[in-house]
């Protein structure tokens, strides 16, 4: 502890500024402050420094010592004799207790000191929780371009990256080890790159290339597969925390798919490092943003979202910022910056001043409860699509407002048409019935308004007949309305318990004769109940009245329905009969519980105008007297009874539909967009959003190179370009830090997500810091950084344990052999996908389902339902599976993926039994054995010997030796005699591969043989 404070206190002197407090700055020993904090961290800063203060009591800053706790003032500068501090220490009368509690008294010669200090002031550095840690910690320095080491024995040295290595083994005593074999080395270049095994065929091919390339043109080959970026894009998404629902209680799914295909398009393109980081945190704020560079910023849409009853939305978008904030410090610069939310962080030189000055890059985004803005991601071929269909609508709009020009003169003689045909009366006249009955016999009886009310006795099916007159001399439409009642069920208008009805058939007749009803309407119609099917004889059809969804009508209250004859009805005082019937056998007792009827002499048209009295009054009011909504009515009336014009409006009609519909297509996507006026950031007290501290501007912190860019000025854009500037000194150290993780098992700073002083130092910081500037170099290039490490005699060497390495290196840091690895989550299935030959190789687009175990949804908040997709979207690679945070799918969750509510920088490794017990049993790995196995009949003819050849080497693209083959081949029998006796066993375990025949214990015996091989440590290991 005391070599860490010289190694503080040297750079000190430059950042002191002393509170005189009366004492003059030249009485200070500058150097006397420094001998004191040491002694003070040591035996009270345990008890009162920033994470714990016993009675009250703070002695790691002046403010606190001077506070005191409980007792009063600790401190009482230029007074030693009357301090509490010393009493207490020396335990002197009047104190309790003598301090410290926790650890060793002090020396004499300590408390001497202290005594001095305070009698000279008592003086703090100002700012002392930054000032105690070390901005000269290696992380913090610029990123320097060192030359490789020179070697003794340069054997076997392919790039710089073996120097750094070797030289390193070299001084340690030890050497490299030698290269894979070339089966180990090409499936663990497909495993690094693509996330999939190599084929049997292309393991055979690299086999037998003996040019000195040959392995650098798999890589090449590998890293323009459109695979390696899902696999590469595994990797980032992890750090986006990217998941399909909200998270929280209700963990609702949400759409951010196309923000995961961005990613795996923009790594596949190998987009420079630094514009991919450019986009994702500001691509909104570029100049004229394109759709995919909004989609990029989906990165920081991935947090959180609350929608439980009654939270406090400022309280979850305040968590939504800390979050970005947090996760760009742990992505990009590997800091723990996320400790500095609620006080100054103790251990790297970030204040809490300096937390909220990041803070405030992000606070002055758009947020709707949270969800924010959308862009729409649209299908492919959709622009096509939408401009032809805009200019077919754009013809046909044209074609109807040149016929409603050549035709409005004629609008003056059509009115003048109508009036000579109005109605003699009201519109509708309501007919008495004369004669009423049902073929049923239902009890029936006329009320005093003219309806006839039906019940309470009745069959479940029945006729109406009704018979009237009238004084009307033509008939033009008939009316009937189904009325309420109180007698009748909810109201009615009908009989069925929830007041519903099913009419069949309407018929009109006069004198006996039928007349043919052309045309139906009504106020309302239940969907796919529409009343024209009343005309159409048919007894499965009709009219109803239920309620579809997002209808405003009531299904208990009046409705009513029109009918137009074919041609007007001239009456010379004929009976008038009308027909009503219930006839459907699916729908009994569903009839009309009360009606009237109505006819009107007045032109149909009139009827189709849905407001005839308004249309006649503005018909009868003079031209020059109409309001703007009477010439508005007349207008739309005059070229709706044109045909020649309906048919133009439809044709536009049917294209605006189309439109319509063209326009729903696609997937709306989460992105960032900043606030027309930018919200004001202050500190948070203590972290607590609702005590609000003083306010604070965009900045970042001051160990780093300073933003160039004028406070006022600043924004997300300019923090994204700061993060990916050359004199940054993280971002590329943290960037191929991560790299080098993901091909060795550790990074090269194995703390990959703390680079601050708390964090591990580098086993090769010379290697790091080369690579880092390489990196830039290359511009950015990911896929230039990927060759350059699997192109290195480091990442081809074995990977078997060797005695000395062990003995001087027992966790491989010096890099003496390769890392052996069990494969992430996903691969876990990806492999056993493409070995039972039934992988899709889709890229991209929405997330699926493939199968699970039942019940997975029992426990969770909200229930939810997982229809298993169809088709080849139930074998799509398992970064497409859909990801619930409440409830992750089983099988990744067991293989140690995260849940994703976070920013996840490297997955941590278990190794559990219930990993072999899924590997066996869940129910998508089970189905892909038993296609695994019938891959294998259908591929390898009728030998077990090359059919467990095959199998072996289509899961661990090796040959299989001597013994493993004789082993195999005995459990494969052993299991085929087990089955003999168990039929029923053997049909269940076999499935429905037509390549086994029909015979069910061979069938059974390979399934179990494939369970056994995809169960192998080697199957799920990287070499």
């Amino acid at each position: 502890m005391i070599d860490r404070f010289k190694a503080i206190t040297s750079f000190w002197p430059v950042l002191f500024l002393f509170a005189t407090s009366g004492v003059a700055a030249d009485a200070v020993k500058p150097g006397l402050a420094g001998e004191v904090l040491p002694v003070l961290e040591r035996h009270c800063w345990g008890c009162h420094g920033a994470s714990k203060q016993r009675g009250g009591l703070r002695l790691d800053s002046r403010e606190g010592a001077l506070a005191g706790g409980d007792g009063g003032p600790a401190v009482v500068p230029g007074k030693a004799a009357e301090s509490r501090l010393l009493k207490m220490i020396r335990g002197e009368e009047g104190a309790k207790k003598r301090m410290p509690l926790d650890s060793a008294p002090l020396t004499d010669e300590e408390t001497a000191l202290l005594e001095k200090w305070i009698d000279a002031g008592a003086l703090y550095p100002a700012g002392l929780e930054t000032a105690r840690v070390s901005t000269d910690h290696w992380a913090f320095q610029p990123i320097r371009r060192v030359d490789p080491p020179t070697v003794r024995n340069g054997t076997g040295i392919r790039n710089p990256i073996d120097k750094f290595i070797v030289a390193r083994l070299e001084k340690e005593g030890l050497t490299p080890s030698p290269e894979a074999n070339r089966a180990t080395l090409i499936r663990r270049a497909y495993l690094d790159l693509i996330g999939l095994p190599p084929s049997v065929e292309a393991v055979d091919a690299f086999v037998n290339d003996p040019s000195p390339d040959a392995f650098k043109r798999v890589v090449d080959a590998l890293l323009d597969n459109p695979h390696y970026g899902e696999r590469w894009g595994r990797h980032w998404l992890d750090q986006a925390r990217f998941a399909d629902s909200h998270g929280y209680t209700f963990d609702n799914p949400r759409v951010m798919w196309p923000y995961r295909d961005w990613v795996i398009k923009a790594i596949n393109d190998d987009m420079p490092f630094d514009r991919f980081t450019v986009e994702q945190l500001a691509g909104d704020l570029l100049p004229n943003p394109t759709t995919e560079q909004f989609l990029a910023t989906g990165f920081h849409r991935n947090t959180l979202i609350a929608q439980e009853g009654g939270t406090d939305h400022e309280q979850f978008r305040v968590e939504s910022v800390i979050d970005r904030v947090n996760t760009t410090g742990a992505v990009w610069l590997g800091l723990t910056v996320g400790c500095a939310q609620c006080h100054s962080h103790k251990y790297d030189p970030i204040t809490q001043r300096e937390y909220y000055n990041l803070y405030a890059f992000f606070n002055t985004t758009e947020d709707v409860n949270n969800v924010g803005p959308t862009v729409r991601i649209r299908p492919a071929g959709y622009e096509a699509r939408e401009r032809e269909v805009s200019a077919r609508l754009k013809a046909s709009q044209a074609d109807l407002d040149a016929y409603d020009r050549e035709h409005a003169s004629g609008q003056a003689a059509w009115e003048a048409a109508f009036l000579g045909r109005e109605p003699s009366g009201e519109v509708w006249t309501r007919l008495d019935p004369a004669d009423f009955s049902t073929r049923g016999g239902a009890d029936i009886r006329k009320l005093g308004d003219k309806s006839l009310l039906v019940g309470p006795k009745h069959p479940q099916n029945d006729v109406y007949s009704v018979k009237a007159t009238t004084g009307l001399k033509r008939v033009t439409a008939v009316r009937l309305d189904t009325l309420t009642d109180d007698s009748l069920p909810k109201k009615g208008p009908g009989l069925a318990g929830n007041g519903n009805f099913v009419m069949t058939g309407f018929e009109f007749k006069v004198g006996g004769k039928a007349v043919k009803l052309i045309r139906a309407a009504a106020d309302h119609t239940q969907p796919k109940f529409d009343p024209m099917k009343l005309l159409d004889g048919d007894k499965t059809t009709g009219w109803a009245i239920n309620v579809g969804k997002g209808s405003k009508k009531k299904m208990n209250e009046p409705h009513w329905a029109w009918f137009i004859p074919e041609e007007p009805v001239e009456l010379g005082g004929e009976t008038l009969e009308f027909v009503i019937r219930h006839e459907s056998e699916r729908n009994r007792n569903y009839m009309v519980g009360r009606f009237a009827l109505s006819v009107t002499d007045a032109p149909a048209e009139l009827l189709t105008s849905g407001d005839p009295k308004a249309l006649l009054g503005a018909l009868k009011t003079p031209a020059d007297k109409r309001s703007q909504k009477q010439q508005e009515l007349l207008r739309d009336e005059y070229r709706g009874q044109d045909k020649a014009r309906r048919a133009l409006a439809a044709a536009v009609a049917k294209l605006e539909a189309e439109k319509k519909k063209l326009d729903a297509e696609g997937v709306s996507s989460m992105v960032m967009r900043e606030m027309p006026k930018p919200r004001e950031t202050r500190l948070h007290i203590r972290g607590d959003f609702l005590r609000k501290g003083d306010p604070v501007g965009k900045g970042t912190p001051a160990v780093f190179p300073a933003m160039k860019a004028p406070e006022k000025d600043r924004s997300r854009l300019h923090l994204a370009k700061w993060l990916v500037r050359e004199d940054n000194p993280l971002t590329a150290r943290v960037a191929v830090n991560r790299i080098w993780l993901h091909y060795f098992g550790r990074g090269l700073v194995e703390t990959e997500n703390d680079f601050g002083t708390q964090g591990s130092p580098p086993s090769h910081p010379e290697l790091l810091d080369w690579l880092a500037s390489e990196f830039m170099r290359r511009g950015w290039s990911l896929k230039e950084m990927h060759r350059l490490i699997l192109n290195s005699a480091t990442y081809r060497q074995a990977s078997k344990a060797r005695p000395e390495l062990t003995a001087v290196d027992p966790k491989n840091q010096l890099l003496g052999r390769q890392s052996r690895l069990r494969v992430d989550a996903e691969i876990v299935r990806d492999i056993a996908l493409a070995a039972s030959g039934k992988l899709s190789a889709k890229i991209g687009g929405p997330s699926v389902r493939p199968p699970q175990p039942d019940g997975v949804y029992n426990f969770t908040q909200v229930k939810k339902r997982w229809d298993v997709s169809p088709g080849e979207d139930k074998f799509r690679r398992t970064m497409y599976t859909f990801y619930y945070r409440s409830a992750a799918y089983p099988m990744l969750a067991t293989f140690d993926t995260p849940d994703f509510s976070q920013t996840c920088t490297a997955r941590i490794r278990s190794n559990t039994p219930l990993q072999s017990l899924t590997m066996a049993n869940d129910e998508g790995l089970f189905e892909l054995a038993q296609e695994f196995a019938a891959r294998v009949l259908r591929e390898s003819g009728k030998s077990d010997d090359a059919r467990m050849t095959r199998m072996f080497r289509l899961a661990l693209a090796r040959k299989p030796g001597d013994g493993e083959l004789r082993r195999l081949l005995e459990f494969k029998e052993a299991q085929r005699k087990g089955f003999e006796s168990d039929t029923a066993g053997a049909s269940k375990v076999a499935g429905a591969a037509e390549e086994f025949a029909g015979n069910y214990a061979e069938a059974a015996a390979w399934t179990a043989t494939a369970r056994a091989v995809m169960n192998l440590d080697e199957f799920i290991t990287r070499e």
